[in-house]
């Protein structure tokens, strides 16, 4: 049960903690290699580009967890607390349709990929692998917006307490943080 809050709680975090470190230390030592020691690594830009690949589509699911993903918010100041919860619940079983249906055909992609067998060119990854990133993302952030959804519902049930923040809130408390 341990490792199952553990892994709720820092999952898209200690990805991106990986996928960004790796991606910053091949990308310097690239840069060393050009200019320091007059020669190139063949395969650091291909790896930093999939890590970097890899690091958006975990990154989206990070940013529903923390309800910090691209909305408008405009809305949602004229709403009370009921409303903005209605709205975003709304949104996200919209958000979740989606996610869902990118996971379906971003896997059968990524298994036509794997079935043909084509590799990357410096570092002969299968290609099925780096196309993988959006199904696993997408279906992390169907996970998250999973339990956003069943949170909102709860709240709206009273069983439960759910805020819907803006950008705003999320600035307020910043600065609230920083005094």
């Amino acid at each position: 049960m341990k490792v199952i809050r553990w892994i709720d709680k820092y999952l898209e975090e200690s990805l991106l903690l990986v996928l960004g470190s790796v991606m910053t230390v091949i990308t310097a030592l690239q840069v060393f290699m050009r200019h320091v020691m007059n020669s190139s690594l063949s395969w650091s830009e291909e790896l930093a580009r999939y890590c970097f690949i890899w690091l958006v589509y975990i990154g989206i699911s990070y940013g529903v967890k923390m309800q910090r993903h691209i909305k408008v918010d405009a809305l949602l100041h004229f709403l009370k607390d009921r409303q903005k919860i209605y709205l975003s619940l709304i949104a996200n079983l919209i958000f979740l349709a989606f996610s869902i249906f990118i996971v379906i055909y971003g896997y059968d992609i990524s298994r036509q990929l794997l079935g043909w067998g084509q590799t990357s060119p410096a570092l002969h990854i299968p290609m099925g692998i780096v196309y993988l990133a959006t199904p696993v993302g997408f279906a992390i952030t169907s996970i998250r917006l999973i339990q956003q959804i069943i949170l909102q519902i709860l709240t709206l049930l009273g069983k439960r307490d759910f805020d819907v923040k803006t950008e705003q809130d999320f600035a307020l408390e910043q600065e609230e943080e920083i005094s």
